[in-house]
């Protein structure tokens, strides 16, 4: 049987490794992915050190950003969705097969998108940009719609569309300059939500209100907490660091009763570190002293509508709703260097704002 290159995690905390693993054949309803670049994720750091939620030695990566290469058999019921040499991105997870840090990947077509037709994402430069959005777009549409409650119309049923009781929702997106923050961001401003309040860094305080956010404050300020209280009524909360103590704790002391708070899992009880290995929870509930009557969810992106990456994820790109996140490429001379590198870096926290991308297939 053929055989392709694999990155793997084997040991926590250990360095990666590269396999050989068996090249598949698409079965109705999936393709193969030359998969050309992808976007190393906190979750990739979560299951190297920490070996969260991980069974050695384990694929890693969720985002695909490449060429079809071979399309399944016709299972007689409808013509297939994508053809050879279309080129795609999409966000997989649930089996090896359609892991991103290996040079073929096997996936259903409803995890994929057709890359948008215009200029900007033409050629290995718009592969690029397009690796840094199914992950955290697929994550965002997911928190707001599955774990706030809010709704999120497709389509749209008309311009200038307001969702129900608006005026009464104030959105406070902690970390809004993450990935996933970014595009909670933009996303509920083209939903037509206007309060939006955000925390970031000042660095990427005039990004965020261009993006949507009605106003935007410095986490790390001493009297944030007072600050977010006095813009007055949150009614809603996604926090998208998930640090027990940098996130969590002070949004504790923000949501009152009634109010909504979506976490990202998992509960960082302590960052993984050159010197130390992380700690982590997955009860958000346990994570702080919560007032009563305040909802909090643990967000887990593994389901929601087929249509949102084929049909919505790229129409939104086309119609420039929602934007790339700024990317960071990853250089190395091989498949190994590079991943291992876009760790260490993440690791390191030398990022922010922005995705590391690094290219998967050594060539074409």
């Amino acid at each position: 049987m053929a055989t392709h290159p694999a990155v793997v995690t084997v040991t926590p905390r250990g360095k990666l490794e590269v396999l050989e693993v068996p090249t598949l054949s698409p079965k109705a309803g999936e393709v193969r992915v030359r998969v050309e670049w992808t976007a190393s994720t906190p979750l990739d750091l979560h299951q190297n050190d920490g070996h969260l939620l991980v069974t050695p030695p384990q694929i890693l990566g969720d985002t695909v950003a490449g060429t079809v290469v071979e399309v399944g058999p016709s299972d007689g019921t409808s013509s297939p969705s994508l053809s050879v040499g279309d080129r795609v991105f999409g966000f997989a997870w649930r089996t090896k097969e359609e892991k991103a840090y290996q040079l073929y990947a096997v996936l259903p077509t409803y995890l994929l998108a057709r890359v948008p037709s215009t200029s900007e994402f033409a050629g290995d430069e718009g592969l690029q940009r397009l690796a840094t959005v199914p992950d955290p777009f697929v994550t965002a549409w997911h928190t707001i719609v599955t774990d706030l409650g809010l709704p999120l119309p497709w389509p749209k049923p008309q311009p200038g569309y307001v969702p129900p009781n608006a005026d009464d929702t104030c959105i406070l997106v902690w970390g809004a300059s993450s990935s996933a923050g970014q595009f909670v961001v933009q996303l509920l401003k083209w939903a037509g939500y206007t309060r939006v309040l955000a925390t970031a860094s000042p660095a990427h305080h005039a990004a965020l209100r261009d993006a949507g956010a009605r106003e935007v404050f410095d986490y790390r300020a001493p009297d944030v907490v007072e600050r977010v209280r006095a813009a007055g009524g949150v009614s809603h909360v996604v926090d998208c660091i998930g640090s027990a103590r940098g996130s969590i704790a002070p949004i504790s002391r923000i949501a009152k009763r009634g109010a909504v708070v979506a976490i990202l899992l998992p509960v960082v009880v302590r960052d993984a570190s050159e010197t130390e290995a992380p700690e982590y929870a997955m009860d958000v509930q346990q994570a702080a002293q919560w007032e009563d009557g305040v909802a909090v969810r643990g967000v887990r992106t593994h389901h929601y509508l087929d249509k949102l990456q084929p049909e919505i994820m790229p129409t939104l790109l086309q119609e420039g709703a929602i934007r790339p996140t700024k990317l960071k490429l990853v250089e190395g001379k091989t498949l190994l260097e590079r991943a291992q590198k876009a760790l260490d870096m993440m690791r390191r926290k030398e990022v922010s704002g922005e995705r590391l991308v690094w290219r998967v297939a050594d060539s074409h």
